[in-house]
């Protein structure tokens, strides 16, 4: 039998676009939507869980179902990472494409999982790739070498735990299509796993600078998981490809955009820079595309 709880946003919520962030693209093992309600399976400190999550306008609450050794713990963190700790009023949008799209996505908030891992594998394996060859990766990892999440969902997949990871052999990673730069980045990260995870109890400087302690992983991966782990408002993404050419097209309509752009455009944002990069993608104002698609290169082949 699962275990059950609820949780009452405290004023407009939307659980599909908080819990989004959390799933790796379509067909992600660890994350389906189905029916309006949200699947999820992981490893908590005390084990595999799958939760099974949906709201319940009529009853203004969010229903929550979870199975597995990790149950309790899930439960416990629930209202954590549906973004009870997340403050939207402290945010105030300060260019009218930022409070328009603020206006339409009232029940947006910041999701906070707690747990380092299950965040920091995936955004490693998204390091200076395309997303199609990352999510591939991921999803043949988990189907290899994760396990069967608990409970009636057959399709869900738990990932490895740490030891797991570091146990991959190379062959099997170039199958997965991932090079050895990140393979080894991801091995060295599982082998400190226990230090990496007490940064999801760290203030937004610490908890960078703890990520970054591991050779392979930098501001940007650093951050991409600092949004989910610790639903750090201001933990914007640095070196990305797309983001500052977004943001400054968004909030000037010039073409290109580099971090130093991104930022001095932000800086009214201080403190809620990633929360105003979230509008910003959500306002659909993105550059037209003139350059062709970038197609991928399938080490698993060479």
């Amino acid at each position: 039998m699962p275990r059950i709880r609820t949780w009452a946003p405290p004023g407009p919520y939307d659980l599909l676009r908080t819990l989004g962030v959390l799933g790796r693209g379509p067909g992600d093992p660890a994350y389906r939507v189905e029916g309006g309600a949200v699947w999820r399976a992981t490893r908590t400190p005390d084990g595999p869980v799958t939760l099974k999550v949906a709201a319940r306008p009529a009853e203004a609450c969010v229903a929550a179902e979870a199975w597995g050794p990790g149950a309790d713990w899930m439960l416990d963190q629930l209202p954590s990472l549906l973004g009870e700790l997340d403050d939207p009023s402290a945010f105030a949008a300060r260019h009218r494409i930022v409070h328009e799209a603020h206006r339409r996505n009232p029940g947006l908030r910041l999701a906070r999982t707690g747990l380092v891992l299950e965040s920091l594998i995936p955004s490693i394996l998204e390091q200076k790739v395309t997303s199609d060859e990352a999510y591939r990766a991921w999803r043949l990892l988990l189907q290899r070498f994760g396990e069967p999440a608990p409970g009636p969902h057959e399709r869900l997949r738990v990932l490895p735990d740490a030891r797991g990871w570091a146990m991959i052999p190379s062959w099997e990673w170039h199958r997965a299509g991932v090079d050895a730069k990140r393979s080894d980045t991801i091995v060295r990260a599982a082998r400190v796993a226990r230090r990496l995870e007490e940064a999801a109890a760290m203030d937004l400087p610490a908890a960078l600078h703890r990520l970054q302690l591991v050779p392979g992983i930098g501001p940007w991966t650093a951050a991409e998981v600092l949004q989910r782990s610790n639903g750090a408002p201001d933990a914007l993404t640095l070196g990305d490809l797309h983001l500052p050419r977004i943001a400054v097209y968004a909030l000037t309509g010039r073409m290109g955009g580099t971090d130093e752009e991104m930022l001095e455009l932000l800086a009214p944002y201080e403190g809620q820079r990633h929360r105003a990069a979230r509008y910003l993608l959500l306002s659909g104002r993105v550059p037209p595309r003139r350059a062709p698609r970038y197609s991928p290169r399938d080490i698993a082949r060479l």
